[in-house]
């Protein structure tokens, strides 16, 4: 069952940006590194970016290094994921983790429900 909330997708030309939020209503984000994957259609699952709980360490997959960014705001149990210079083949559906599996986490055990992103060429 979902816990968490994404939010910020949409339909954005290549080239464009899309920042992307998850909000975690029950502090499941709370002293856990956190993160994204996507799933692209008739594709599996992959990973996209996560962050340590207290945010000193990022990893990213190589596809999306140098055009996305990962933060958090543990204040307010929040994530981010800042998307530039997309491209159609970041078409996908996002999904925001907490409490990875291993680093750079191979899974989550918290997930949400996703959020479309589509990029037209």
């Amino acid at each position: 069952q979902a816990q968490l909330k994404e939010s910020g997708g949409g339909l954005v030309q290549a080239g464009g940006s899309l920042r992307l939020s998850c909000a975690a209503p029950d502090h499941t984000f709370s002293g856990y590194a956190t993160g994204w994957f996507r799933q692209a259609p008739g594709k599996g699952r992959e990973f996209v970016a996560a962050i340590t709980w207290s945010g000193a360490h990022q990893s990213y997959a190589d596809s999306v290094k140098g055009r996305f960014t990962i933060s958090r705001d543990n204040n307010k149990d929040m994530g981010f994921l800042e998307m530039n210079n997309l491209r159609p083949e970041d078409t996908a559906i996002y999904y925001c983790g907490s409490d990875g599996v291993g680093w750079p986490p191979t899974d989550f055990h918290i997930w949400g429900q996703g959020t479309q992103v589509t990029v037209s060429s």
